[in-house]
């Protein structure tokens, strides 16, 4: 189970870590949708940061 908070803008709001290729570890601050499909968006530097290999990219 996940827990969470909602804010001021009631945003359902979630903290987590994601761990690197070589278990370093960065913390997520989340806000999250009722659609939530089990995917996560992050920002390139955390991934590059981290070393994780991309998944898909896309310009927006």
């Amino acid at each position: 189970m996940m827990n969470g908070r909602v804010n001021a803008n009631r945003e359902a709001i979630v903290q987590f870590a994601v761990l690197g290729e070589n278990r370093q570890a960065q913390g997520i601050r989340a806000v999250i949708d009722t659609g939530y499909t089990s995917f996560l968006t992050l920002p390139s530097r955390i991934i590059t940061t981290l070393n994780l290999t991309w998944y898909m990219q896309k310009a927006f």
